[in-house]
């Protein structure tokens, strides 16, 4: 029988914590905070990991949901004092990128596609095609930019100015995000802040990830060849499971291939 010695030191634990998807609000995305919020705490609290590691696979999405998602990360990770790795497998772009940002050091394979930090908004005009076919469009508002960006009207240069407003300030919350977790490790000489991306290795003389290396050898010369992995990842009902196969096919599922395949992938 095992008798139970207290000062033996346990092995290291590293909890893993998939991310894989684009990143949208609600059943859109693969990724949001209010899916992965239990997951994250489950991953920080449950018995006392020494790291945790976060494995990316994201072409992007969603501004405000990667930084919630980023916030959270930032905080349990310093409320529990601990360190945070992030693995990029195909691609940690736009949204993905601020995800693994959050990450104390960021890691990747040669072929990862890294970077694209920058902000766009894209849609359709219709007016043309409605008036085509005798279609009128009647639209009533109390509030002179209540219709902004109306696809079915003709754009306005007001409205386009507007728009672009935001964007820039998005954009700049995107840069002052990387810059405050990647601080003096980027290479300020160019600008990297374009929407431009890059391979693994360019991404590592610019500062943007650490270097080159993949989940587990990784975690094993930092911790030693007794580490113990952990995973954790959404949890999908069977019904949600189903309905993820028909999403595939939809429009949601049409916009997620393409936003990896802007990636080559």
């Amino acid at each position: 029988m095992k008798r139970w010695i207290p000062f033996l030191k346990a092995d290291p634990v590293v909890a893993v914590v998939r991310m894989s998807g684009s990143i949208a609000a609600g059943s859109r995305g693969q990724i949001n905070d209010q899916s992965l919020a239990p997951v994250l705490e489950r991953a920080f609290k449950r018995g006392k990991p020494t790291a945790v590691a976060l494995s990316i696979n994201s072409p992007g999405g969603s501004p405000v949901q990667s930084s919630l998602i980023g916030q959270r990360i930032r905080r349990l990770a310093e409320e529990r004092n601990i360190p945070v790795y992030a693995f990029v497998e195909d691609v940690a772009a736009s949204g993905g990128y601020w995800l693994a940002a959050a990450a104390d050091q960021i890691w990747a394979d040669e072929s990862s596609i890294v970077g694209s930090i920058g902000v766009i908004s894209a849609g359709f005009g219709a007016h043309e095609f409605i008036a085509k076919h005798g279609v009128e469009r009647r639209v009533y508002t109390a509030g002179k930019s209540k219709s902004t960006l109306d696809p079915f009207r003709p754009e306005k240069p007001e409205d386009v100015a507007r728009l672009k407003t935001i964007l820039d300030d998005l954009h700049q919350n995107f840069i002052g995000h990387v810059k405050a977790r990647r601080g003096d490790k980027l290479d300020m000489s160019q600008d990297l802040f374009t929407g431009e991306f890059w391979l693994a290795r360019k991404a590592q003389d610019l500062g943007l990830i650490d270097g080159i290396g993949h989940l587990a050898p990784r975690m094993k010369e930092e911790y030693g060849d007794k580490v113990r992995f952990r995973r954790y990842e959404i949890r999908r009902s069977l019904f949600q499971r189903f309905g993820a196969s028909i999403i595939e096919g939809s429009l949601d599922g049409l916009e997620e291939r393409a936003a990896f395949a802007q990636f080559g992938l």
